[in-house]
């Protein structure tokens, strides 16, 4: 019998922002989210940009998207 070795790839998870509405690519497991009737919600890099400042204003702690949250994800 024959080994087909290792297979590996990546996934990408194409999706909106729920702020802005935009297209961007993210790992689901790690990008920054809101929850929305029960439902995790992905927000895009540049929504967190403009939130943080905000955030920081109000006396909240800055958003702070994990590493490689806006990457595929290896499998």
């Amino acid at each position: 019998m024959q080994s087909l070795g290792t297979m590996s790839g990546v996934i990408y998870v194409l999706g909106p922002c729920y702020v802005c509405k935009g297209l961007f690519t993210f790992n689901a497991d790690r990008v920054p989210s809101i929850t929305v009737n029960g439902v995790r919600e992905p927000i895009c890099a540049d929504c967190v940009a403009l939130a943080n400042p905000r955030r920081i204003a109000n006396g909240l702690d800055p958003i702070v998207p994990l590493p490689g949250a806006y990457e595929p994800e290896e499998v």
